[in-house]
Parts: structure tokens; sequence; C-alpha cells
């Protein structure tokens, strides 16, 4: 038996640096589906400890990025996506009987027939937590056929012809186009839902958002 440690010598880590690996989902010649290793290509392949990484739009731009944080106090990485610009959806859900914020609600998009499923869970990586947002990347269509949203609460939703290339808050409590709110950038979302506000009206209380309260 030879010596475990000879594999520093040999280029390896105890700590786990190997380098990273990023894949390009693709079609294969034949018409199915296959990965593509480029990491090289993205400099994605960096040896760092990384132990966590988080999707999301940062840029608010309908791609998402990469943030990797590394141990050891190593950089903090925002790979930026540069793919070409594509049509997307973003959907925030708003729930009532289920919980604020939808969280293990099942998302069925409908493309150009295709379905595309999601779900709302943003506690799913190491470490880390990805923004409460479900982004479905549409491609060249403008448009989401079907919308089939499966509530925590058992609920089911369905919504039809929502345009892209937006972000939108999904209220449990309504149907149809009364259901779907457009987020606008400097315009503050409520987090209760339609009729939660309606409610607090009738009862005489403030349907505005709450605001931070300063302690000493």
């Amino acid at each position: 038996m030879g010596n475990p440690w000879d594999i520093v010598g040999q280029g390896h880590n105890l700590s786990a640096y190997e380098r990273k690996r990023t894949f390009l989902n693709v079609r294969d010649p034949q018409g199915g589906r296959n990965f593509l290793d480029i990491s090289y290509l993205t400099g994605a392949d960096g040896d760092g400890d990384g132990r966590s990484v988080v999707a999301g739009d940062f840029r608010n731009v309908g791609k998402l990025d990469l943030i990797l944080r590394q141990t050891g106090g190593g950089p903090f990485i925002l790979y930026q996506n540069n793919f070409p610009q594509k049509h997307y959806l973003k959907v925030s859900l708003r729930g009532s009987k289920s919980n604020r914020f939808g969280i293990g609600a099942r998302l069925v998009a409908t493309v150009k027939g295709q379905p595309i499923v999601r779900e709302m869970f943003p506690l799913n990586s190491y470490r880390s937590q990805m923004p409460n947002i479900v982004h479905f990347g549409l491609g060249d269509a403008d448009r989401v056929e079907q919308l089939t949203i499966r509530w925590p609460s058992g609920k089911v939703q369905e919504l039809t012809n929502l345009a892209g290339d937006r972000h939108i808050v999904i209220d449990e409590d309504a149907e149809g186009s009364q259901a779907v709110e457009q987020v606008v950038p400097g315009k503050t979302i409520h987090p209760r839902t339609q009729r939660d506000q309606q409610q607090l009206r009738v009862s005489g209380g403030s349907s505005r958002p709450p605001e931070a309260t300063k302690k000493d």
C-alpha cells in the first residue's frame, strides 16, 4: 500500500479544491438531450473551495446569473450570464390559505405545447438560499399559453395567455387576470392577498404594507 499523502504531489488536495464544472444542456445530433462541458470556455473552472451557489436574475434583465461563495475567505464571485437574450417569465406567489410566499407550490407552464415544471422552493442549495422567484426560460416564445399552480393548500389555479418578459405576482385568492400583478421597479408590492387587504379596509385596519420599526 502506497503513501496516501502522495496525492498532494499528484496535484490533488485534501480540502476538495477540485476544479469546478459548468455544463450546458444541448440537443445531440439524434434529437435527444445531452450535456456539454463548457467549464474552461466560461472561466468558471476555478479551483477555489466553493461551498454555495445561488442562481438569480441579479441584473434584472431576465437571465439567471450565478453567485459563488467560497470557504476560507475566498473571493465572492458573480458569474454573469452572457448568453443571447431570450424571452422569460418570472413568477412570485402570494398565498393566503397557503403560506405567504407559496413555498412548496408546483408550477407547470405550457410553452408551445411543451410543459415546463418548476417548484417554489428557494432552500435548494447548500448553505445558501435562492430568491423566492420561479424563473421560466421561454426561448423564442413570447408568452406562456397556460400556467397551472398547485398550491400547498391543495388549490389548483390555472391562468392562460400570460405575456412574457416581465415579473409577476400571482394571488392565491383571485382568479383570471385579477390574480396577476406586474412587478414595477420602484413600486411596492403588498405582501397580503387582495382579499386580506379588503378585509383590513372593512375592519378599519391599515392595508398599507407594514413599515420597519426602529429599535433603540
